[in-house]
């Protein structure tokens, strides 16, 4: 089959190849995939996660070929959205029954790839703060692919979300999704955070800290910046006492938060956020705007023949 395959001497280390067919275990059904998306930290660490020749990929939509041995998941012919750590590069993909959601009629099968990883983290991670209604909750790196969806789930679960973003241009439409402050930097803050989702890392996700409310949390979600965060925890007793860090990790088992982003996508209440779509031929434009953070949002890459 055809698929985006690791070559570390190409540019980013994708090149649009050959490779083998997947094959499914029990519990696995076999999409043959219409689109996927392409987030930051697959691209960034592509190397870390595959090996040369591999097919990485973790968001892919497309339709069941062959149900699961088991008995599991959806029958063929029917419509999915999917997740996996590797796989979702190419034209098929073998993928757990509760790794994926059925897609309604009408919904865009790209508009599906850009929620697994992305919207999920977004979800997940703002569970984990427990209730946000009235709290202000920081969304730094908001113009990302997460950050987007981060503004809106907040919004939506009654937070007051304030976005951070790197430029006027890259916060565009921030507002309309929710977002009561947006700023471009820590200082133009107007008071302390309840909540930091930090998809950033580095130096920002340490100065947070002096913005933080006491008894806050941050999530650490993501490192878009590429650098390590040192942490003055001293300096944390003294400005937030009794507030919690945390590594977040999104887990697995993607099924049913999937089929509520799903639901919310086909109902207008989602907006996937799509900052860059074209055919998978045309990767390498696509990861070096991802790379580059002049992507809005999510990049989608539609699998042509």
């Amino acid at each position: 089959m055809r698929a985006l395959v690791h070559d570390p001497d190409a540019p980013h280390g994708l090149r649009l190849g050959e490779a083998a067919e997947p094959t499914p275990e029990a519990g696995q059904v076999v999409v043959r995939v219409q689109a996927t998306s392409l987030n930051f930290g697959e691209v960034a660490f592509l190397a870390d996660h595959v090996g040369p020749g591999d097919v990485a990929g973790w968001d892919a939509a497309g339709t069941v070929v062959a149900s699961a041995a088991d008995g599991s998941g959806p029958a063929a012919g029917t419509r999915v959205v999917t997740f996996g750590w590797a796989g979702g590069w190419g034209e098929l993909r073998a993928v757990d029954a509760d790794q994926l959601a059925v897609l309604p009629d009408g919904v865009d099968a790209g508009a599906a790839a850009a929620l697994p990883v992305a919207a999920v983290t977004a979800l997940r991670a703002l569970r984990r703060l427990g209730a946000v209604i009235g709290r202000r909750v920081l969304v730094t790196g908001a113009s990302g692919g997460v950050g987007r969806f981060a503004v809106q789930l907040g919004a939506r679960a009654g937070a007051h979300v304030v976005a951070l973003a790197g430029s006027p241009e890259r916060a565009a439409g921030l507002s309309e999704l929710g977002a009561a402050e947006v700023v471009f930097g820590l200082d133009a803050l107007k008071a302390p955070v309840d909540a930091v989702l930090d998809n950033v890392g580095g130096d920002l996700l340490a100065h947070t800290l002096d913005h933080l409310a006491p008894g806050g949390t941050v999530m650490s979600i993501g490192m878009a910046s590429l650098q390590p965060t040192t942490i003055d925890f001293e300096r944390m007793r003294q400005r937030a006492g009794g507030a919690r860090i945390e590594a977040f990790a999104v887990g697995s088992s993607f099924g049913v938060d999937l089929a509520h982003l799903v639901a919310l996508l086909h109902a207008g209440a989602l907006d996937p956020q799509i900052g860059w779509r074209g055919p998978w031929d045309q990767v390498q434009d696509a990861a070096g705007a991802l790379l580059g953070r002049r992507v809005r949002g999510k990049a989608v890459l539609e699998v042509t023949g």
